[in-house]
């Protein structure tokens, strides 16, 4: 009998040691199950569902969360409240990896660069006016980004705002509204940005907020898909493309996401070092790692000496800053070289998709449902809102390629980069236009300022209101329109002479 019981106690103790690489196998497991599906379902592949939000979904819906007692999928509550806590953690070495894709010179580079121009001829440089146009029409896409991003997050704080003046619903939270915004425009990454910033706030209603987030974010990304279809099909019949062949166009790899000829298959980085002395995949992993280790020193030191405003920071906030000296170090030490970004973007991409199906699955339906009547009514405005100025904006300030941009914009405001890629990849198939390579660098720079300006935001919500919290996002707006008038600027006539001619 002792040695039955002495067995089940060694069982019980390597269970619980156990249950988080076990928990983490179940969701590997919805990964592929996601992937499965994917490629075999076509509705599936004609919305472009990620893997990871599939089998997201399978989980949630086939769980105890959904079922109850009844559940398909028993999956332990302990790893539920696992599940509800890994996005916010995961998304920590996802922000550090940010800033591997900049380009820091070095002093040797810039000197460099002096000389070279130096010894240029003081005629007309052609490549620069296009390198100077390109910066340009780069700039304004940059500003059109903040405006629509910003513009959500207002538009989600007014009818907040609207809501609980008219007693239309009442007991809202302090940050709602915002997850429309974040959701839209960040994607269900951004769901474990907000659940993790409000628990560093200390806010008992974070797990919600993730989980509004997660929903905005499934319906933006469908609903961008969709909308944008639409919209390039009308596009089509009235002329304003270029490029178009359509959704049809798309290779069969793409629709079922995976590529089974060998020949066609994509390199996953290069290998800076070698692995007689570290693997690559090792050093970059242990990199990205070792930031959000001093990130977290950084933010305990604070704390411990209770430093105002800054102590309250979430750590994911500490982690891009803390990367972007180490990553400007390197570059300055000519180090630039052992850093791959390809390696990096997929290691970012690898947490992402984790943090993603974790979300999805420890989703709290019920308390979601609670909200569910104002969230349709939000998603609704907001997406008219982003269609709306995606197209005025862009058929506004571009002459050229106006619509590939703005169905560019649109994808982006509504999913996440790569929803705005796949609807771009559809009017312009073979990127023969300028507006991939200025798209990739707008969304960037305005992903870094939403990340600046989301701790800001929350802090002002929770601390002084939805009347102040509204002044962040109409700030940002004005900044962004003065920005862009000024790098638009007067458009350039032709000289006497040339006219001349």
């Amino acid at each position: 009998m002792e040695d039955v019981e002495l067995i089940s106690d060694f069982y019980k103790k390597w269970r619980d040691q156990m249950d988080l690489l076990i928990s983490f196998s179940v969701l590997a497991g919805f990964l592929i199950l996601g992937m499965i599906l994917r490629a075999k379902i076509k509705f599936l592949q004609s919305l472009f569902l990620p893997a990871s939000v599939i089998g997201g979904f399978i989980g949630l819906l086939l769980g105890p969360i959904v079922l109850g007692d009844y559940a398909i999928i028993p999956i332990p509550e302990d790893w539920i409240s696992i599940y509800a806590l890994l996005p916010g953690i995961l998304i920590v070495p996802v922000v550090a990896s940010i800033p591997f894709g900049v380009k820091f010179k070095s002093r040797l580079e810039k000197r460099k660069e002096r000389q070279e121009r130096a010894e240029k001829p003081a005629s007309v440089n052609l490549e620069a006016e296009k390198g100077s146009s390109t910066t340009r029409n780069t700039l304004v896409l940059l500003a059109i980004l903040v405006i629509i991003s910003q513009g959500q997050l207002l538009l989600g704080l007014l009818l907040s705002f609207i809501f609980e003046a008219t007693d239309f619903v009442q007991d809202l939270y302090a940050t709602f509204g915002t997850e429309i915004g974040m959701g839209f425009s960040g994607g269900h990454g951004t769901a474990g940005v907000v659940g993790s910033l409000l628990q560093s706030m200390n806010q008992p209603y974070w797990e919600l907020a993730q989980g509004v987030t997660v929903t905005t974010a499934t319906v933006g990304i469908i609903g961008g898909i969709l909308i944008g279809i639409v919209l390039i099909n009308i596009a089509a019949r009235k002329g304003y493309t270029k490029f178009l062949s359509g959704p049809q166009s798309f290779p069969e790899e793409m629709l079922k996401g995976y590529e089974s000829n060998i020949e066609k298959q994509n390199s996953f980085g290069k290998e800076t070092t070698t692995s007689s002395s570290i693997d690559s995949l090792t050093f970059h992993l242990a990199l990205i790692l070792g930031g959000s280790g001093l990130a977290y020193a950084l933010l305990s030191v604070i704390q411990y000496f209770q430093v105002p405003i800054i102590g309250s920071v979430p750590i994911w906030a500490y982690a891009i800053i803390v990367m972007y000296g180490i990553w400007w170090i390197m570059c300055q030490l000519n180090l630039s070289w052992v850093v791959n970004n390809q390696i990096t973007s997929k290691i970012a991409s690898m947490f992402t998709d984790f943090a993603v199906v974790a979300a999805i699955v420890s989703l709290p339906v019920q308390a979601v449902l609670t909200y569910i009547v104002p969230i349709l009514i939000m998603v609704t405005v907001i997406m008219a809102f982003t269609v709306s100025l995606a197209y005025w904006m862009s058929k506004k300030l571009y002459g050229e390629f106006w619509f590939e941009r703005s169905v560019a914009i649109l994808g982006t405001n509504s999913g996440v980069f790569i929803t705005g890629l796949l609807l771009l990849k559809m009017v312009d198939p073979d990127y023969k236009s300028p507006v991939l390579g200025e798209f990739s660098v707008s969304y960037s720079i305005n992903s870094v300022l939403g990340f600046i300006l989301f701790p800001v935001l929350f802090g002002v919500l929770v601390n002084e209101g939805i009347l102040m919290g509204l002044s962040i996002p109409v700030l940002a707006i004005i900044g962004a329109i003065i920005f862009m008038f000024i790098v638009k600027g007067k458009p350039q006539r032709p000289k006497f002479k040339e006219m001349k001619a």
